[in-house]
C-alpha cells in the first residue's frame, strides 16, 4: 500500500507516533499553537488522515481537505466535529470509546466524596495553617453512604460509576437514559425513572450524557427548581449542558449544597470567572481520562482507528449516533 498522509495535529507519545510513521508521511501542526496555526492549515489540502484532539472542526475546514478519509479524535465526545458534514464526504470519523470508562467513573465518583465530605476545604485548612482546634459543626460534611445517586446518561461510564456507588457505598440509584438500557446492577439497586423523578430524588445529580442540541442548556433555572433542596450536582460531561449563571443562582440562593464540575462552557476556566474559587464549587481542569494510563490506551486506540481506514479495514471505533 502507498504511504499516504497524516496531519497530527495534537501530541501522540513518540511509540503512538512510530507506528503512523512506519507506513505513512506525518505532518505535525497544532493550530491551538500561533506558530504552527499556519502550517495546519496549509497541509489540509493534502491529507488522507487526521488525528488529534481539542480543535473545533467545521465544514468550511473539511472543504479545504479534499482528500481526506478520516478523522480519529482522541476523545470519547465528537461535540468538535462536524457530524452531517463528515458524513455528506464520506469522512469517517473515530474515537476512542471504552478505554477511558473505569478512570472518569473513579474521578466522577472522587468528586462525589470530596464534595460532601468537603475534602479541599478541610485540605485547605491544614495548608494554610487554620487548624489549630478540634473542628465542629461548622467544618462537617455529608455522609455520602445510603444516599440517593442520580446519574443522567446512562452509557459506559454512567453504568460504571452506579457500579461504584451501588455496591461500594450502599447507595440506591436512579438514572435517566435516552433509551431502555438495562442497569448492569442487581435487582433492586438500580431504576431507570423520568429526569424529573431523578432531580427530585436525588441527593447527588451527575452528568455523563453527550452534548447534543437537545441537551445543550438541559441544567438550568428549571431542573434546579426541581431538584432536591441540599443537593449536589457534579458535571463530568460537557460544560455546555448546565447554565453556568443558573448555577451560581442554585448555590446563592441556598437550592444546592455544592457542585463539582470538571467541564466549562470555556476551557480553561477563565481567569475572570465567578466559579473560579467560588467556596461550594469543586472546580478541577477537565482531568475525567488524564491519567498515564488512560493517556495511552487512548492514544493507542485512536491510532488504530486512523491506520485500519488508511488500509482500507474497519476500524476498532468508528463513531455511530446513537
Amino acid at each position: 500500500m502507498s504511504r499516504q498522509t497524516v496531519l497530527v495535529y495534537r501530541d501522540l507519545p513518540e511509540p503512538q507516533l512510530a507506528r503512523i510513521l512506519a507506513e505513512h508521511e506525518v505532518i505535525r501542526a497544532d493550530p491551538r499553537r500561533e506558530d504552527q496555526r499556519e502550517a495546519f492549515f496549509d497541509a489540509l489540502g493534502r491529507v488522507q488522515g487526521m488525528i488529534g484532539s481539542s480543535f473545533r472542526l467545521d465544514a468550511a475546514l473539511l472543504d479545504r481537505a479534499p482528500a481526506l478519509k478520516v478523522v480519529s479524535s482522541v476523545s470519547v465526545g465528537v461535540d468538535a466535529y462536524p457530524l452531517a458534514a463528515l458524513r455528506e464526504r464520506g469522512i469517517v470519523l473515530c474515537h476512542t470509546p471504552g478505554v477511558l470508562t473505569e478512570s472518569v467513573a473513579d474521578l466522577l465518583f472522587g468528586m462525589i466524596l470530596a464534595t460532601s465530605r468537603r475534602l479541599c476545604d478541610m485540605a485547605d485548612l491544614v495548608r494554610q495553617g487554620r487548624w489549630v482546634r478540634n473542628v465542629g459543626p461548622e467544618e462537617y460534611g455529608w455522609d455520602v453512604h445510603g444516599k440517593t445517586l442520580g446519574i443522567v446518561g446512562y452509557g459506559r461510564i454512567g453504568r460504571s460509576l452506579a457500579r461504584r456507588a451501588a455496591l461500594g457505598f450502599d447507595m440506591p440509584v436512579v438514572y435517566h437514559a435516552r433509551r431502555s438500557v438495562d442497569s448492569g446492577l442487581p435487582p433492586g439497586k438500580a431504576r431507570a425513572v423520568g429526569l424529573d423523578e431523578l432531580l427530585a430524588c436525588a441527593d447527588f445529580v451527575v452528568l455523563v450524557l453527550p452534548l447534543t442540541e437537545e441537551t445543550r442548556g438541559l441544567i438550568g433555572p428549571e431542573a434546579f427548581a426541581r431538584m432536591k433542596p441540599g443537593a449536589i450536582l457534579i458535571n463530568g460531561a460537557r460544560g455546555p449542558i448546565v447554565q453556568e449563571r443558573a448555577l451560581l443562582d442554585a448555590l446563592a440562593g441556598g437550592r444546592l449544597r455544592g457542585a463539582g464540575l470538571d467541564v466549562f462552557d470555556v476551557e480553561p476556566l477563565p481567569q475572570d470567572s465567578p466559579l473560579r474559587g467560588h467556596p461550594r464549587i469543586l472546580a478541577l481542569p477537565h482531568i475525567g481520562s488524564a491519567t498515564h494510563e488512560t493517556r495511552a490506551a487512548m492514544a493507542a486506540l485512536a491510532v488504530d482507528n486512523l491506520l485500519s481506514v488508511l488500509r482500507g479495514e474497519t476500524p476498532p471505533a468508528a463513531y455511530k449516533p446513537a
